[in-house]
């Protein structure tokens, strides 16, 4: 018995210590502002006499730029925007989405998502892992949030008449994000046609041709 619970303490411990790697480290101070916009750093941090409020601040997050070939405008709310992020573990994502405006499937590796509507109506998604691969969606409104579980592959779809609008938090400074589009046929140098072909069960000829287009932008 002895035995087992040592065993069974020790897993426990080591299931512990690999749920904390998988997220941001906790901060070690109340605040460690990058020292340069964009730098995300846990070992150098703004002399605190020089911060301001500043330094916690960002506007213009509601002011995205031009939709791009997906029908999507988004701005981001992180360090490389706003110093006082670091060491924070988090990330917002202001979208704006047209008719018919997509986030093509992507995965971001380091956090988990909640996206929440302000305005239209989206179709989110998530897939989970190997073997099931079984799909959860649904069609969320004004005022609706859904959380996509941390690395897996998930959709975000404007179905809406008019405009959709979003806004995301991610629990992480770096969450990460990978288009899978993009991962297969836009990767430099590029993946072995006749592998991606057998891969995707596509013709060679339309793997190269997949291969030549402008992806996410």
């Amino acid at each position: 018995m002895a035995a087992n619970a040592i065993l069974f303490i020790t897993l426990a411990l080591l299931n512990s210590i690999r749920i904390s790697l998988a997220f941001d480290p906790r901060p070690l101070q109340d605040i460690c502002v990058a020292p340069t916009l964009g730098l995300a750093t846990t070992s150098t941090c703004k002399n605190p006499n020089l911060v301001t409020a500043d330094d916690f601040y960002m506007t213009g997050l509601n002011r995205p730029g031009p939709f791009n070939a997906y029908g999507v405008t988004f701005t981001l709310a992180s360090v490389a925007t706003t110093p006082g992020f670091n060491t924070q573990g988090q990330t917002s994502l202001y979208a704006e989405l047209a008719p018919n405006g997509i986030f093509p499937p992507h995965i971001h590796p380091r956090a988990s998502e909640i996206i929440y509507v302000i305005e239209g109506l989206v179709e989110v998604g998530f897939v989970t892992s190997f073997p099931a691969y079984k799909y959860y969606s649904k069609v969320i409104k004004r005022g609706d949030a859904f959380i996509f579980p941390v690395g897996l592959v998930h959709t975000v779809r404007n179905v809406a008449r008019g405009k959709s609008v979003t806004i995301s938090s991610l629990n992480s400074q770096n969450p990460g994000i990978i288009f899978l589009p993009d991962s297969l046929y836009a990767a430099k140098p590029p993946i072995n046609s006749s592998y991606l072909a057998r891969a995707s069960k596509l013709d060679e000829n339309t793997v190269k041709d997949l291969q030549t287009k402008m992806w996410f932008a």
